[in-house]
């Protein structure tokens, strides 16, 4: 069976990433780092084999997307909601010291990895870490099945890129996570029959090149 190639990307940095103010569902841009950032992948891509590019519905993962698209006029962005980054309840819009000082109960479950438990309800649900990570494996699936024998440009968060790394290397959801999640980062997977393999995590080269072609 041809195995599907995944380029998963994390979308570029944002204002509220800049100072670990949580995000989740809410729909932050690209600060001005973030839109270089995605120009040089736009640069570092230009040049790949793509079939698709599939990104998250929010626009920080749109606006990432779009630059890598631009250099492959015949694909059409998709969008897809299933890839948004894990909803965190109350806990969205806040800076982590003000989560675990107004909530620090929830914040020390949150912070021991209990994958099972769901933060307290703000302008939406929370996930529990178990219910996000079948979300996010199930879309990636489903992107796959979608493109068999294709590559695929698929634009997502931090927490999908986390999700797709333990799937692929068999890391139980309750360890701590001892591996980095790069904004900007370019992470290949191959997907077969329900399965992803990891080939390459990590790639941001392209983000010190451009920082070299500006001087």
């Amino acid at each position: 069976m041809n195995h599907t190639t995944i380029l998963l990307i994390r979308h570029g940095e944002t204002a509220w990433n800049a100072v670990r103010r949580l995000q989740g569902h809410i729909d932050i841009p690209l600060n001005a780092e973030g839109e270089r950032q995605a120009a040089a992948l736009a640069r570092a891509l230009a040049a790949e084999k793509l079939d698709a590019i599939v990104s998250s519905d929010l626009q920080r993962a749109v606006q990432t997307a779009q630059a890598v698209a631009a250099p492959h006029p015949g694909i059409t962005l998709q969008t897809d909601a299933h890839l948004r980054e894990r909803a965190y309840g109350a806990f969205e819009g806040m800076l982590y010291q003000d989560i675990q000082d107004e909530y620090p109960a929830d914040f020390a479950l949150w912070q021991a990895r209990d994958v099972d438990s769901v933060m307290p309800a703000g302008e939406r649900l929370a996930e529990s870490f178990r219910q996000f990570y079948e979300r996010a494996i199930a879309a990636l699936h489903a992107v796959a099945a979608r493109h068999p024998g294709q590559t695929v440009a698929v634009v997502a968060h931090g927490g999908v890129l986390e999700c797709a790394y333990r799937a692929a290397r068999g890391i139980q959801l309750d360890s701590p996570r001892d591996f980095q999640v790069k904004n900007a980062s370019i992470n290949r997977f191959a997907a077969t029959e329900g399965k992803l393999v990891l080939t390459s995590w990590g790639e941001v080269g392209h983000l010190s090149l451009a920082m070299d072609d500006v001087g």
